[in-house]
């Protein structure tokens, strides 16, 4: 497996970006205008894209896993977008949790 590089995380940025330019389009000619005008038809539709990612991971190569892992990613940036929630929000509190362990940060979060 190769490392990420900056030039790699340049496409989430510009995905971003073309997701925000996106909002309040016609949503009849844009299907991630459609995403973001109606945030329960995101998620139902990251809910699929997650499932696909499952069957991928189980039962098929990883050209396939990648390719359905990329379309995971569109709809989680498409369903924050309708959010109006940042990847950078994203990624700020990923930073916060760096350094603790994911089993104390999950007996954390269900604490409160």
């Amino acid at each position: 497996m190769r490392s990420i590089n900056l030039g790699d995380l340049e496409v989430l940025e510009r995905l971003s970006q073309t997701l925000a330019s996106r909002r309040g389009g016609d949503v009849d000619a844009s299907y991630s205008s459609r995403l973001i005008a109606d945030p329960k038809l995101a998620a139902r539709k990251l809910g699929e894209e997650a499932n696909e990612v499952i069957i991928a991971a189980l039962c098929e190569g990883d050209e396939e896993l990648a390719k359905e892992a990329a379309d995971l990613i569109y709809h989680m940036m498409a369903l924050l977008e309708a959010r109006q929630i940042s990847l950078g929000d994203v990624l700020r509190e990923l930073a916060a949790r760096e350094g603790i362990s994911g089993l104390e940060e999950k007996a954390a979060r269900e604490l409160s």
